[in-house]
């Protein structure tokens, strides 16, 4: 039988070591109005599905009134019929922070370099148990495996940022933020 205390050392080795690395945030370079633009519009325009209307001050106002932290925290994890992050997984937290800051001031936000951050977040272990091991574990579709270093080193030669930027972006298999939309930034960096 299995020694499950040095197996589970194992796994949450290549988790320790992107942990100790990482930094919270990930810079991304699209403007709030680029965002808008180019994913937002195509709800906010309209009004589909309930989203308010870029312009419409009065529906902004009353959704900012309860606080642009929880404003821009539904745009990461999704509310009602919007999905997280807009429906595009890649955004990142940065860029979600931009767009509602934009929408939310009706076009006259500076955009900040500073995204937001939950104030609950999952821990690394948590988020490699929900999304990650399904495969890391195994190595399914060439994953790199929890525990085997060999598969992590090439993957870690240009640093961790790069890497938590692949994972947030999705790479050859891999979809953006595994397929779970509604992880932030700050939760990628744990995992």
């Amino acid at each position: 039988m299995k020694n499950t205390k040095t197996t589970a050392g194992v796994l949450l080795l290549p988790l320790f070591v992107i942990t100790l690395f990482t930094t919270p945030s990930v810079a991304a370079d699209r403007s709030g109005k680029e965002v808008v633009d180019t994913v937002c519009a195509s709800c906010h325009t309209t009004g589909k599905d309930g989203a308010p209307k870029i312009g419409d001050q009065a529906a902004w106002a009353q959704r900012a009134s309860k606080g642009l932290d929880r404003l821009t925290q539904n745009s990461i994890t999704g509310v009602r019929n919007m999905p997280a992050h807009g429906g595009q997984a890649a955004l990142s937290d940065l860029e979600m922070t931009r767009a509602v800051a934009y929408m939310v001031s009706g076009g006259n936000a500076t955009d900040t370099n500073k995204a937001f951050k939950p104030a609950k977040s999952r821990t690394g272990e948590q988020v490699v148990k929900e999304r990650c091991q399904g495969c890391h574990l195994s190595g399914k579709q060439g994953a790199p495996k929890l525990g085997d270093m060999n598969d992590w080193k090439p993957r870690l030669k240009n640093g961790v940022d790069p890497l938590v930027k692949s994972a947030i972006a999705g790479h050859n298999s891999m979809p953006a933020r595994g397929g779970q939309a509604n992880l932030s930034d700050a939760e990628m960096c744990s995992g």
